[in-house]
């Protein structure tokens, strides 16, 4: 496998999407790199999620996605998923304690910083996960996915049920991500004013084909 090491100079990721198929959308051709994040719209059910989930090799699909002109045949499961982090409209979470979700491993102090940035207090952690409000659900599931440190970002909605404050920690944190790590980002949204704050280039899925346009509101 050859992934450039992120070592010294950051390297730009690039993912690519070729031909991509899955139920009724596609085939679609796509290239992200770390330096223009993508958004991502559509009408409700045109196929955005599922082109999410084909290119983090969730659900079945056909075509190429490579990660830094590797294919993803090259990579184990376990790596793809470390280095694609998708992020769905609704987290998952198995476990009872909020803890539970985070590699004992990860960097403890980065895992505060971003618990400060989303406006989060370090005891979340302990929380009993049953007792999480769907905003705290959300922003931990973003801190969750980033402690991985992802070469892409795949963002499914990641701000739809927070309040105006928490949605600017949002941006702001991925904005800062990004930038720090040189990853490429897909962002979907039903906000167009959102999707012009976060990202340089936009797509619209109509009729299981992908069309860039100048600006997320055409």
């Amino acid at each position: 496998m050859n992934i450039p090491a992120k070592k010294g100079s950051i390297v730009l990721s690039c993912l690519q999407v070729k031909n991509i198929q899955t139920h009724h959308v596609g085939p679609l051709s796509l290239t992200v790199t770390g330096d223009a994040a993508v958004s991502l719209r559509g009408q409700s059910g045109c196929g955005k999620s599922l082109l999410m989930r084909a290119i983090a090799d969730i659900d079945p699909h056909q075509g190429e996605v490579l990660l830094n002109n590797t294919p993803r045949e090259e990579f184990s499961g376990s790596q793809w998923r470390k280095n694609i982090g998708y992020l769905p409209a609704v987290s998952q979470w198995w476990g009872d304690y909020v803890r539970e979700h985070f590699d004992e491993k990860i960097d403890q102090h980065q895992i505060s910083k971003w618990l400060a940035a989303l406006g989060l207090n370090q005891a979340v952690l302990e929380a009993a996960t049953a007792t999480l409000s769907s905003g705290e659900r959300q922003r931990l599931a973003l801190i969750r996915l980033l402690a991985n440190r992802p070469q892409v970002l795949l963002l499914d909605e990641p701000t739809a049920s927070l309040d105006p404050e928490n949605v600017t920690r949002i941006e702001t944190l991925i904005g800062n991500y990004q930038l720090q790590h040189k990853s490429a980002v897909m962002w979907i949204s039903h906000d167009h004013q959102q999707l012009q704050r976060v990202a340089s280039r936009h797509f619209i899925i109509k009729q299981g084909t992908l069309i860039e346009q100048e600006a997320a509101w055409r």
